[in-house]
């Protein structure tokens, strides 16, 4: 079975009261779910289509657990929390785990 992924983009308009209403407090719920930062902010170059200040993407262990994690009332409301702080996209998407290009 393939891992999952959410992949967010983020623009965030007041910095501290994200960190404090949000970033605090996203941890709990991440780790509840198994999630892992496979990247969180850095340096990007975004040369076609638009972007946004800030990308993020979260592994989970498959697709139902990705699910569960943002439909959770816990990080349903860490969503409400976040809102007046920020702007986002953000996909859950299942992995891949088939046959990879050959040289």
């Amino acid at each position: 079975m393939p891992k999952a992924y959410w992949i967010a983009r983020i623009d965030v308009h007041d910095l501290d009261s994200y960190k404090a209403n949000y970033v605090a407090h996203n941890g709990a719920v991440f780790a509840k779910y198994g999630a892992k930062f496979l990247v969180r902010g850095g340096e990007f170059k975004s040369p076609e289509g638009s972007s946004r200040s800030r990308n993020v993407v979260l592994e989970f262990k498959d697709y139902a657990t990705a699910l569960a994690c943002y439909n959770s009332p816990e990080y349903q409301a860490l969503v409400k929390a976040r809102a007046p702080f920020s702007q986002g996209d953000l996909v859950i998407i299942d992995g891949y785990d088939g046959p990879q290009p050959s040289a």
